[in-house]
């Protein structure tokens, strides 16, 4: 009964500044709204890098070209063309658990169909690419084994080149032109969307490595080699023999090639997501503490105000603790409500972001949970000193003072 007493009176000390109350809060509303909105749009766009990676393949192990040191200059990942078809056809003879392995020369090209011309990417695959990536043809067929050795004309097409060249008609069986030399389309790939990097995944047309490279972008190196692990328990064996053994086909020489697996992407693509979601998590968490000072400050000017109703409450046998608990409630109150209001602006805000941008949001309960406690605690932490002045007064001062 004495708290829901003490209670009321601090909603009844409210009210009567009701505009003050309402900008005191405004610190927690924005504060807390921010945490929620921050957090909810840096885990959704965690989970849609995760889902994308996850979208690559199944136990995906990925080798670039690179770490090349040419004159005592090195360089990284993509500074070189140093991959064969060779590299790739001893991982796929010599490494066990290696079950999928295609060579890839990524190419862009002018393409011509039906009187149309588009500018897509032309990829150079091996048959083992849609184990390898989890992606299936949902017209047609995938091509051969037998098309890869006989360097055939013909190409499978992603969803965004059947819309653009052959809109409203059956792809499969027609021509498509890329540096003038004819492809029969032999299927079509199921639609896969964006990446993370806002990339078309569809707008694609898949040849055999060998026609790419002896056809249409003429090149005896491969862009990069992707293979398919047996389990993800023995990806980090797989990728350590692939290591070796391309080691080895260099006889000593310096490593010109680097071998990523699909969990170290995953882990350095969540790290950075994480990072920037602490990041701004971090920034609104200012925000409320600054709400806090700012209810530490209205409190103490309205100490200063109420000091001879202070001193009426000691003067008639009230102690220090309930002056204290009465003025430590008003603190809390103006904290939680703006909390309260806070969870609201920031669900609000975030499914906002989300029908008006697109952007990726996932709310959770438990970012809800850690700002509404964080903003009560703030209350009780700013509102302490002023409540523990107030209840220091001496009544006769307090009955005196003007």
């Amino acid at each position: 009964m004495r708290f829901v007493a003490t209670l009321i009176l601090a909603f009844r000390a409210l009210r009567r500044n009701k505009l003050r109350s309402v900008l005191t809060a405004l610190g927690m509303i924005i504060g807390v709204g921010a945490v929620i909105a921050m957090v909810s749009m840096g885990n959704g766009a965690k989970s849609q890098v995760e889902a994308q990676i996850a979208g690559l393949g199944q136990n995906l192990i990925t080798i670039f070209p690179g770490s090349l040191t040419t004159g005592g200059m090195r360089g990284g990942w993509g500074s070189a063309s140093t991959l064969t078809v060779e590299d790739a056809e001893a991982i796929k003879n010599e490494v066990s658990g290696a079950i999928g392995v295609s060579p890839e020369i990524r190419d862009r090209q002018q393409v011509l169909a039906n009187g149309l011309n588009w500018n897509t990417q032309v990829l150079g695959e091996s048959p083992d690419f849609t184990s390898i990536r989890e992606w299936r043809v949902v017209e047609g067929e995938f091509f051969t084994e037998n098309d890869v050795r006989t360097t055939a004309k013909v190409c499978v097409i992603g969803k965004t080149v059947a819309d653009q060249l052959f809109a409203g008609t059956d792809p499969i069986g027609q021509n498509i032109r890329a540096r003038n030399i004819p492809l029969r389309i032999v299927g079509v790939m199921a639609a896969k969307g964006f990446n993370t990097n806002g990339q078309d995944q569809d707008d694609i047309i898949i040849v055999p490595y060998t026609t790419s490279m002896k056809r249409i972008s003429r090149r005896d190196r491969v862009s990069n080699i992707i293979v398919q692990a047996e389990s993800q328990e023995t990806m980090e064996r797989v990728q350590r023999d692939i290591t070796d053994l391309l080691q080895q086909r260099r006889q000593g020489r310096e490593p010109d090639f680097t071998v990523r697996n699909q969990l170290e992407i995953a882990e350095t693509a969540t790290a950075a997501s994480r990072t920037m979601t602490g990041l701004l998590a971090g920034i609104a968490f200012v925000s409320l503490v600054v709400g806090g000072i700012g209810i530490m400050n209205i409190m103490l000017v309205s100490v200063t105000e109420r000091t001879r109703e202070i001193g009426i409450r000691l003067a008639v046998g009230a102690h220090g603790k309930d002056v204290l608990l009465q003025f430590l409630t008003e603190a809390v109150v103006l904290s939680v409500l703006g909390g309260a209001l806070g969870i609201l602006l920031g669900i609000g805000t975030a499914q906002g972001l989300a029908f008006w941008k697109g952007w990726p949001v996932a709310t959770s309960t438990s970012s809800i949970v850690i700002a509404f406690f964080f903003s009560a605690a703030v209350g009780i932490f700013f509102g302490f000193y002023p409540a523990k002045k107030a209840a220091a007064l001496d009544p006769i001062d307090a009955l005196r003072y003007e």
